[in-house]
């Protein structure tokens, strides 16, 4: 299909230049070229205002980031062969530095392949395809996936709220192979039972296993407690590294079972207890009694997923923060992560610092982390470096 073509307003380039691989909606000479004519998906060309061609990409009318670039070399457009190429670059790096086949193969535009993430768990690939443009060239892409990685199994778990902001249904498909259950992983010598076909996002969360291999640095000896705590990751290599005992907290009874399933499988389900409930009131519930922890760690869900939801998302980081400091022995740490990328490094800090000074409390930070290697970032687009995870300590 030839790409309609889209022409931005005056001086709207320079961030493309720069780079960035999105254009938003106002960025574009809607009088000269209309974009509401276009379907969701669409390929298109982007010229600058005096007609400079900067890139191919997809368009979407309906979504504020307009265009995402797939191309920058106009001998290139995304086609087939486009898929393959980016997917063994993909694939080249996570072989580089993993030494078994568990890991993010595809991270969007951090693989130059925007609205599109692939996990890997042995020969099975888990597929998220969260914009219409890629949803459009799904046949070539699952074609390259098998032509490249040569999966026994490939599920599509298209059941991502986003893919509603862009007029896209909800849903999951096998579309190689068949639901075969749950599958082991192992992560620092834990082994792990995951569910790619029901668990959250794909079923496992790699963009912390980096961060989590500092319990081994920390090696935390006395009581942890292991907030919105999932499939258990932080809280048994809490007690593999030295941790008297872990109190794992989570709204989910199903994650909880599965929390105490896994310590079973690793031979450490006596120093593991579970509390079931929403993480600002268990967090409550234990203040109020006075319990008190050597460190505290806090993973929650995204609190700000839109930019409007900046102020509010903001105001429950800290008090999260707050709540876990005040379960906090002195001289204990507290891990804390925000997966929000409208919150910068900068202002994450900040929030937790703010957080101390209404519990009274008064901080070291000793390490700052992201997300690992497998989730590469695009130096150009600061909102793929989403993940903050903050090792700090907590003085009175």
């Amino acid at each position: 299909m030839t790409p309609a073509t889209l022409q931005l307003k005056k001086d709207q380039e320079r961030r493309i230049l720069a780079g960035h691989d999105w254009v938003y909606s106002n960025e574009i000479d809607t009088g000269q070229t209309p974009l509401k004519p276009l379907e969701p998906g669409q390929p298109v060309e982007v010229l600058s205002k005096r007609g400079r061609w900067l890139g191919y990409g997809y368009a979407n009318p309906r979504s504020l980031i307009a265009v995402r670039i797939t191309s920058r070399h106009r001998e290139h457009p995304l086609t087939a062969s486009l898929f393959v190429t980016r997917i063994q670059h993909a694939l080249a790096l996570r072989e580089r530095l993993y030494p078994t086949p568990f890991y993010r193969l595809i991270h969007s535009e951090g693989d130059a392949l925007p609205g599109l993430i692939v996990d890997r768990y042995g020969d099975l690939l888990v597929v998220q395809i969260t914009t219409a443009g890629m949803e459009r060239e799904r046949g070539n892409l699952l074609a390259a996936l098998e032509q490249v990685v040569r999966p026994a199994r490939i599920l599509l778990r298209n059941d991502t709220a986003v893919r509603e902001q862009e007029g896209l249904e909800q849903g999951t498909e096998w579309v190689l192979g068949e639901d075969q259950g749950d599958i082991e992983l192992s992560e620092d010598g834990l082994r792990f039972q995951v569910s790619p076909a029901q668990g959250q996002k794909t079923g496992w969360f790699f963009d912390q296993a980096d961060n989590r291999r500092l319990l081994h640095r920390l090696a935390p000896h006395g009581s942890v407690l292991d907030c919105c705590c999932y499939l258990g990751a932080w809280g048994l290599q809490a007690v593999a590294t030295g941790a008297r005992s872990v109190t794992c907290i989570d709204s989910a009874a199903s994650a909880l079972a599965a929390v105490q399933s896994n310590a079973a499988l690793n031979g450490l389900q006596g120093r593991i207890s579970t509390l079931q409930g929403d993480a600002f009131d268990a967090l409550r519930s234990l203040r109020d009694d006075q319990t008190r922890f050597a460190m505290v760690i806090l993973d929650p869900p995204a609190f700000i997923k839109r930019r409007r939801d900046e102020a509010e998302g903001q105001r429950a980081y800290q008090r999260l923060n707050r709540l876990g400091l005040e379960v906090l022995e002195p001289g204990g740490l507290l891990l804390t992560s925000s997966c929000s990328f409208h919150m910068g490094r900068e202002a994450f800090v900040q929030t937790v610092q703010q957080a101390a000074r209404r519990s009274g409390r008064r901080l070291q930070l000793l390490f700052s982390g992201s997300q690992g290697p497998d989730h590469p970032i695009h130096p150009a687009i600061p909102e793929t470096a989403y993940l903050k995870t903050l090792v700090l300590r907590a003085l009175d």
